[in-house]
């Protein structure tokens, strides 16, 4: 009986998305857009890859990111951008240019369409989609926001953090990380050289992942690196 106490709000929370999620992807379709839909790793011909298609929340960014901490000189990317769900939400922000580097053709082909279509609406024009690997992908020296939400995983996480890390050493300026549920933040705060910002909690309490954190990644590594708490937050302002 305890057992199915706790688990009545995973339950109510799952309802709830789900549906939320229906409504989501009904309003997206009167705008002529699709980023709602999950799509599984066999949809995208990556078989054996740990890897599937889900969006961000339309209001991720918002809750770490304000439009006032953004200027027309600074570059976003988003590793791993799907369907363009984050690159929408980044486009209404001043910034000079718009990176989304996506594994699957099929989901930029459908990100494509989605940017096209709101075009009018978005403050960055200037957007490009890139179909790679990230495991191959060199990111460019002049990004300034970089966004990932878990589209690899273990090693291939490590790697790419090694990437935007070599990319701040080849041209030294002000650089920040926004992770979406940080399941690989271990992998950063051994590296000393994130120091976190700010902290967005989700609306799964009993989660300890499930949030948005922003970090300034360092020239180099942090003499003192922060250390995770026992209820797997840091320390840094919310959000």
């Amino acid at each position: 009986m305890a057992s199915q106490i706790k688990r009545l709000p995973k339950n109510a929370y799952r309802i709830s998305r789900r549906a939320l999620r229906a409504q989501v992807g009904l309003l997206e379709r009167r705008f002529g857009l699709e980023t709602s839909a999950l799509v599984g790793r066999d949809e995208l011909g990556l078989v054996g890859e740990q890897r599937h298609y889900e969006p961000a929340g339309w209001l991720t960014l918002r809750r770490v990111l304000r439009s006032g901490e953004v200027s027309a000189d600074d570059v976003f990317i988003d590793l791993g951008s799907g369907k363009g769900r984050v690159l929408l939400q980044a486009a209404r922000y001043p910034f000079k240019r718009v990176i989304g580097v996506e594994i699957s053709e099929s989901l930029n082909e459908i990100a494509r369409k989605n940017l096209s279509r709101s075009m009018p609406r978005l403050a960055c024009k200037n957007i490009e989609l890139v179909t790679a690997d990230l495991a191959e992908y060199e990111i460019p020296d002049d990004v300034t926001v970089a966004f990932i939400y878990n589209p690899v995983r273990g090693e291939l996480f490590s790697a790419v953090v090694d990437k935007l890390l070599a990319s701040l050493d080849r041209r030294p300026r002000d650089l920040r990380l926004i992770y979406r549920i940080p399941l690989e933040e271990p992998r950063l705060t051994r590296t000393g050289r994130f120091r976190l910002l700010k902290s967005a909690r989700g609306v799964r309490p009993w989660s300890r992942e499930s949030s948005t954190r922003l970090y300034m990644v360092l020239a180099k590594p942090d003499p003192e690196p922060q250390r995770a708490s026992p209820h797997g937050e840091r320390d840094g302002s919310r959000a």
